[in-house]
C-alpha cells in the first residue's frame, strides 16, 4: 500500500495538466505524422525510441532517444529500451504529492504528461500463422509497463494507446492540457487494451506452451472426459453499439469475440460483412446465429429460415446439389411463420434462390458468398440485411453463457460429417430403407435446431413440421402435427413423414400423437424409465424407431 494512501490531505487538486514532455513508442504508426506535428507545434518535448524516433525525425521534428535518458543503449535485440527508472519515475511521479515532487528534482528526472504506446502485433502475428520463437518475440514486455504505469498515475499522465484517440488529445493539447476526466476515459481504454492482450497472450500460452505436468493448477475433468482450464478470461473489442438490445429499452452492442484460454473462437458472424440493408441489430444477430447454427450442422447443400431463434424450416438440396432446391423446400415447411425471418445458407447463393427471395420479406440472409447477379437483385430490396461471412467459418469449440454471478462454459453441441445413423439401436419395427434413413438422419440433426422440447417432422431431405419450446413433449408432439397439416392446400404432411425427437419420450402418449397423425418412423435417444412402454407402442403400430443413446438439448 502507498505511504500516502491513509492521508488524502497531502494530494493537491490537478485536473488540467499542461502537456509539456511526451513519451511515444509505437509499432502501429499510423497518423503519427499528425500526432508529431500537432505536439512539436505546440512546443512539447518529444521523447521516442527505435524505429518511432527515426519516423518523427524523418518528419523533420526534433526528438529526444530514450537511450540518452537513460544513459543505456537499447538492448538484446531490442528487448531492453524503457525498462529504466529514468522513465518510469517520470510516469509513476504523483506530483499532486510534494515529496514526489521533491524526488523527481533531486533525481534529476523529468516527468511525463503524455505517452503514447501500442503494443508489439502478437494477435496479428500468431493470427498470420506464426508459432514458436517468432510468436514469443512479439510478447510486449516495455510496452504494457508504460501503459499500466501511466494509467495507474492518470492523476497527472495522458495514456494513448490507439490512433483513434489522437484527435481529443491534440485538441486538448492546444487547448492548455489535458482534464482529469479525459485522462480517466484513456486510463479505462488503456487498461482494457492491456487485459486483452495479457489474455491473448496466455490463451497462447495455454495451447502451444503449457503441459498437463503441472500439480498446482491442473485443468478440470468434465464428465465427458473434456479438461477445461482452471481460468478463463474472456476479453472482446467494442466492434458496434447497436440500434437496441432484445427490446427497445435495452441498450446492446457487438463485441469481437476474444475469449482466450484454451478456449479459443474462431471467425463467425461477429465478423461478417454486410453487403446490404438496415443496421443488424441485437435480435437480427442472434436468429443469424441460430440459423447458421442450423444450416452449418449439415454437409449438403442446406438452407435454414429461423424465427425468433427457432426453425421455420430447414432443408438440403436433393442430388443436383442446388441451393435454391434447398431454399424452396424449408421455405414450403412454414411459409406463414418464415414471414419477418432470418434466412442461412452453407453454400454460395445462386441467382436462382436470390429469385425466390426476393419475394419473401426477410430480415436477414447470410452465406458463405452470393453470385454476383444474386447479390445485385438482393440489394435491390433496400431493407434486406445482406451478410457474407468470413473465410473459413466455422463454429466455435466452446460456449458460454452469463448467469448471475459467473459464465457457463460448454463444448458445442455438434454433429460429424457423414452418416450418423451406424451406432444407432432398431429397437421397433423393421430396419428403415435408405430413403427413409436419410430422412432420419436429416430429422435428427435437424431436430437440433429448435428449442427443447423439440419434436421435427421430416420428408425428402426437409422439415414439414416443427413444435418446439414447449414444457411438455407432448405438446410439442402436437404442435408439429398441427404444423405440418396446416397448409392452405390441407395436405396432411405428417403422414408418411418421420419424426425426430431431441430427447427421450418419458410415456407412450407422445409417440401415439405421431404414430396416429401417420409418422412411419421415429428416431430418440431413449433411456427413459418407461423405454419398454414407448417401444411396445411403436411395435404394435408397426412403425419403425431407433434409438440414438444421445440427446441434444437446445435451451
Amino acid at each position: 500500500m502507498s505511504a500516502h494512501a491513509a492521508d488524502p490531505s497531502l494530494y493537491r487538486d490537478r485536473d488540467v495538466v499542461p502537456v509539456r514532455r511526451a513519451l511515444i513508442s509505437l509499432s502501429d504508426k499510423t497518423d503519427l505524422d499528425v500526432l508529431a506535428k500537432a505536439l512539436a507545434g505546440a512546443g512539447v518535448e518529444i521523447v521516442s525510441t527505435g524505429s518511432t524516433a527515426a519516423s518523427i525525425r524523418a518528419l523533420g521534428i526534433e526528438v529526444t532517444d530514450v537511450a540518452s535518458i537513460t544513459g543505456f543503449p537499447e538492448s538484446l535485440g531490442g528487448r531492453v529500451k524503457t525498462l529504466h527508472p529514468a522513465v518510469h519515475a517520470g510516469l509513476l511521479a504523483d506530483l499532486r504529492l510534494e515529496d514526489h515532487e521533491t524526488q523527481l528534482a533531486e533525481l534529476g528526472i523529468k516527468p511525463f504528461e503524455l505517452v503514447v504506446v501500442n503494443l508489439y502485433p502478437f494477435k496479428e502475428t500468431v493470427a498470420s500463422g506464426a508459432q514458436g520463437n517468432d510468436a514469443v518475440e512479439q510478447i510486449d514486455i516495455g510496452g504494457p509497463a508504460m501503459v499500466r504505469a501511466s494509467a495507474k498515475n492518470y492523476a497527472n499522465v495522458a495514456i494513448v494507446v490507439s490512433p483513434a484517440s489522437y484527435p481529443e488529445v491534440i485538441a486538448a493539447v492546444e487547448a492548455g492540457g489535458t482534464t482529469l476526466a479525459l485522462r480517466g476515459d484513456l486510463a479505462t481504454k488503456a487498461f482494457q487494451h492491456t487485459a486483452d492482450y495479457d489474455a491473448a497472450v496466455s490463451g497462447w500460452f495455454a495451447q502451444n506452451v503449457a503441459t498437463t505436468s503441472s500439480t498446482d493448477a491442473s485443468p478440470e475433468p468434465s464428465s465427458a472426459g473434456t479438461e477445461f482450464p482452471t481460468s478463463v478470461t474472456v476479453t472482446g473489442a467494442l466492434q458496434n453499439v447497436l440500434r437496441y438490445g432484445e427490446n427497445a429499452h435495452q441498450a446492446a452492442a457487438l463485441y469481437l469475440d476474444g475469449a482466450t484460454s484454451t478456449l479459443q473462437a474462431g471467425a463467425g458472424i461477429a465478423q461478417a460483412e454486410q453487403l446490404g440493408g438496415k443496421e443488424m441489430s441485437y435480435n437480427n444477430y442472434t436468429d443469424a446465429d441460430a440459423a447458421l447454427r442450423a444450416a452449418y450442422d449439415f454437409d449438403e447443400p442446406a438452407v435454414a429460415i429461423i424465427k425468433h431463434a427457432n426453425p421455420c424450416g430447414i432443408a438440403v438440396a436433393g442430388p443436383s446439389g442446388d441451393i435454391a432446391e434447398a431454399h424452396r423446400k424449408a421455405h414450403a415447411c412454414d411459409p406463414v411463420s418464415a414471414y419477418g425471418g432470418v434466412i442461412a445458407a452453407n453454400r454460395t447463393v445462386t441467382l436462382a434462390m436470390a429469385e425466390t427471395v426476393k419475394g419473401i420479406f426477410t430480415e436477414v440472409i447470410i452465406a458463405p458468398d452470393y453470385e454476383p447477379a444474386a447479390l445485385e437483385l438482393l440489394q435491390s430490396k433496400k431493407n434486406l440485411r445482406i451478410l457474407r461471412l468470413p473465410a473459413g467459418y466455422q463454429r466455435a469449440e466452446y460456449e458460454y453463457k452469463q448467469i448471475s454471478g459467473g459464465v457457463l462454459v460448454q463444448q458445442a453441441d455438434a454433429f460429424p460429417s457423414g452418416s450418423i445413423s451406424g451406432n444407432w439401436q432398431l429397437v421397433a419395427g423393421e430396419a428403415a430403407d435408405a430413403a427413409t434413413l436419410a430422412d432420419l438422419e436429416f430429422a435428427w440433426r435437424a431436430c437440433r435446431a429448435a428449442k427443447s422440447n423439440a419434436i421435427l417432422l421430416a420428408s425428402g431431405g426437409a422439415s414439414v413440421g416443427v413444435g418446439m419450446g414447449q414444457v411438455n413433449r407432448v405438446d410439442s408432439c402436437h404442435l408439429a402435427v398441427s404444423r405440418a397439416n396446416t397448409l392452405a392446400d390441407g395436405a396432411e404432411r405428417a403422414r408418411g413423414s418421420v419424426a425426430a425427437s431431441d430427447a427421450f419420450f418419458p410415456f407412450a402418449d407422445g409417440p401415439a400423437i405421431l404414430i396416429e397423425a401417420g409418422v412411419k418412423a421415429i428416431v430418440q435417444p431413449g433411456g427413459s424409465i418407461r423405454d419398454e412402454e414407448v417401444v411396445e407402442a411403436a411395435k404394435a403400430a408397426g412403425v419403425t424407431m431407433y434409438f440414438t443413446g444421445e440427446r441434444h438439448f437446445f435451451h
